[in-house]
């Protein structure tokens, strides 16, 4: 039987000149993940809601699901979407 589990949600937290971040994203892109991105230099809130969830002011912070991965940690994104 296929895994059709359905993908968990990913919210990633950016800026537009962090090298790290372009990376991430044109890596969900490859691997056909949908993901949120969130552009912390423009919104505070958002920038605020970040910190709140990882601890950390550095970007990427990507949030799979509730599970948190600080910078563009390859195997623990592919981890924890399961890949």
């Amino acid at each position: 039987m296929p895994d059709s589990k359905p993908q968990p949600r990913v919210i990633i937290f950016t800026t537009p000149t962090c090298t790290y971040c372009n990376m991430a994203k044109k890596y969900f892109r490859e691997k056909g993940i949908k993901f949120k991105d969130v552009d912390v230099s423009r919104d505070e809130a958002a920038a605020r809601d970040m910190v709140r969830r990882s601890g950390q002011q550095g970007v990427p912070v990507i949030d799979i699901g509730g599970k948190i991965v600080v910078g563009f940690d390859r195997p623990k994104i592919d981890k924890y979407l399961g890949l």
